[in-house]
């Protein structure tokens, strides 16, 4: 009787199960999204050719993670757009060399604007103020400071990519 019973509960509970779910398998749009359009993101600050960067990192990043077809175009075809705009880009010391009093490592920030909207207008998501940012170690020579803030927004913005995209699926 006692294995009986012992039996029943543990099966009830292995029924039952605990709720959770594997993070990165559902998707929030709706059933009836085929096609993403993913325009170039507009620019408005100084950083040269941030826009595409980003741009094509989503791109990647949607095309990698989804079944969607994605277009650059925001043509009658596309199901949602996703539109962004970087609002702003900042390059600031971190740290300092003691012997030297110059800067040896910065941080790059950029915050950027982010929605999703269907053909009918409707908002699906929207970010207004995403903030990303990465270090980076500024080299000792002056010549090649540049040199190494291009490698860390190309990081930041792969970071922001797969954040974005996450976002926009699964609505955390």
């Amino acid at each position: 009787m006692r294995f009986k019973l012992v039996a029943v509960i543990l099966l009830a509970a292995l029924a039952t199960g605990c709720g959770y779910s594997t993070a990165g398998k559902a998707t929030r749009l709706p059933s009836t999204v085929q096609t993403v359009a993913i325009p170039a993101f507009i620019n408005q600050t100084q950083t040269y050719r941030i826009e595409q960067v980003m741009t094509a990192d989503v791109v990647r990043e949607f095309t990698a993670r989804t079944k969607y077809h994605v277009v650059n175009e925001a043509g009658s075809d596309a199901d949602v757009i996703l539109h962004g705009t970087i609002v702003s880009t900042q390059a600031a010391p971190l740290t300092y060399d003691s012997q030297t009093g110059r800067a040896s490592s910065a941080l790059i920030t950029v915050n950027l604007k982010v929605s999703l909207v269907d053909k009918t207008g409707k908002v699906l998501f929207d970010n207004p103020n995403y903030v990303y940012r990465e270090q980076y170690q500024v080299s000792r020579e002056v010549s090649s400071f540049f040199e190494e803030q291009s490698p860390a927004v190309n990081r930041l913005s792969r970071d922001l990519a797969r954040t974005l995209v996450a976002d926009i699926l699964e609505r955390f």
